[in-house]
């Protein structure tokens, strides 16, 4: 009996703490939509950030989808020739790139790559006393510091997505029509023809969802990280397992409201 009470108390303590966490990060996005308008007031923060979210991200996330471009290639025209229907490979391509690939494994590479950034660059602010300073000079830490971070990640995620899906069209591409020999005019023609505007909407909207999801909890981690080395080391743990959980959540949510 007395386990099955410290099983319970142990749930409801973790189900509490869960509703905690969720409460404090609702509230940190309210302040800082409040000062997002006032951070658009110095572009050159918010460029910046673009610059080191986006830019700093180009890399891995270009080779990242020529490479999953070419698997969905081989993958795609293996399944699509047991049915003869290899022609439609380019729908398929596009269809799982714009809908799904590119949005979630763009969303996850961001985490790990420029979420971690993220946290560790405020967490460590936070931990040299930097954020505590601009508050005795009555400068808001949120305006300046977390409001153009937050405003770069949801700006560059789309791009990079849109960035990842056309290289990974090229990388499908690349294997279908110059390896297996799939006719050019048919994958490109099948491909226009059967995406629409709803599956780009779509994709679109994923990405700005995971790019708002992603810098939110990467700039609340980080914010908020014990003023320790091994609080910031903990703080870049939790943005980069936060965000991956939350962003595959989200895509099952999204993909059901579209569908």
């Amino acid at each position: 009996m007395s386990n099955g009470h410290k099983g319970n108390g142990l749930g409801n303590g973790l189900l509490l703490e869960g509703i905690r966490r969720m409460g404090a990060v609702l509230l940190f996005l309210f302040k800082i939509l409040a000062q997002c308008l006032p951070a658009l007031a110095r572009p050159s923060l918010v460029i910046a950030q673009i610059y080191n979210a986006g830019a700093r991200s180009l890399i891995i996330i270009m080779l990242s989808g020529l490479f999953v471009g070419m698997v969905l290639g081989l993958q795609g025209f293996e399944l699509l020739q047991r049915f003869g229907s290899e022609e439609a490979l380019g729908t398929a391509a596009a269809l799982g790139l714009l809908k799904e690939l590119g949005p979630v494994v763009t969303a996850l590479l961001f985490a790990g790559r420029a979420g971690t950034a993220l946290t560790s660059e405020i967490g460590l602010m936070r931990a040299t006393d930097q954020l505590t300073a601009m508050e005795i000079m009555a400068v808001d830490p949120l305006r300046y510091v977390a409001a153009p971070r937050f405003l770069g990640g949801l700006i560059a995620m789309p791009l990079l997505a849109a960035i990842f899906s056309l290289i990974g069209l090229f990388g499908a591409q690349l294997i279908g029509v110059q390896l297996m020999g799939v006719d050019k005019g048919a994958f490109w023609s099948q491909m226009q023809g059967s995406v629409g505007l709803k599956d780009i909407t779509e994709g679109v909207v994923k990405s700005f969802v995971f790019g708002a999801t992603c810098s939110l909890i990467a700039v609340h981690e980080g914010y908020n990280a014990e003023p320790t080395a091994a609080g910031v080391g903990l703080a870049t743990t939790r943005t980069v397992v936060a965000s991956s959980v939350l962003t595959l959540l989200l895509d099952y949510v999204l993909t059901a409201i579209f569908l």
